[in-house]
């Protein structure tokens, strides 16, 4: 199934690409999320048309994604825990919490754009995350994960 995207996918294309894709990524995940639309004539017209505004949308996100990325830079975040004398968790830290944990300092951030190759954190300890906030910015953020008082 061929589609044109309407906005820069990791891994797959950037704006106004036709490609090919699976049926169910395509009505499961791109047609929802509104970034891509079938690639069919009156489709390819109607973006010739608006690609000046999408552009234009697509460089406004990438600045602000930048604008955050360099205010997270220099946070560290510290998160209590509940942990055993060894320093190991009861539980553990997920993206959930993390996410919570830049809301708490004032960062609106999704758990999605939380990157936690190895899974879950289960140690007391200093950690240094990726966060992926666009597909052309990542950023690293140190997260002290503290036993709680």
């Amino acid at each position: 199934m061929n589609v044109i995207l309407l906005e820069k996918i990791r891994n797959l294309g950037s704006l106004g690409e036709q490609v090919s894709v699976k049926p169910g990524f395509a009505r499961n995940y791109l047609y929802p999320k509104r970034k891509a639309v079938p690639a069919t004539g009156d489709n390819l017209k109607q973006f010739e048309e608006k690609r000046a505004e999408l552009e234009k949308i697509a460089q406004e996100t990438l600045q602000c994604a930048q604008d955050k990325a360099n205010t997270i830079t220099s946070l560290t975040l510290t998160i209590p825990a509940k942990a055993g004398e060894e320093g190991k968790l009861f539980g553990s830290i997920g993206p959930r919490d993390i996410s919570q944990a830049f809301v708490k300092a004032g960062i609106e951030l999704e758990k999605s754009a939380i990157q936690l190759p190895q899974g879950p954190l289960r140690q007391l300890g200093e950690y240094e995350i990726q966060i992926i906030l666009h597909t052309d910015v990542a950023t690293t953020v140190k997260i002290s994960i503290v036993p709680e008082a």
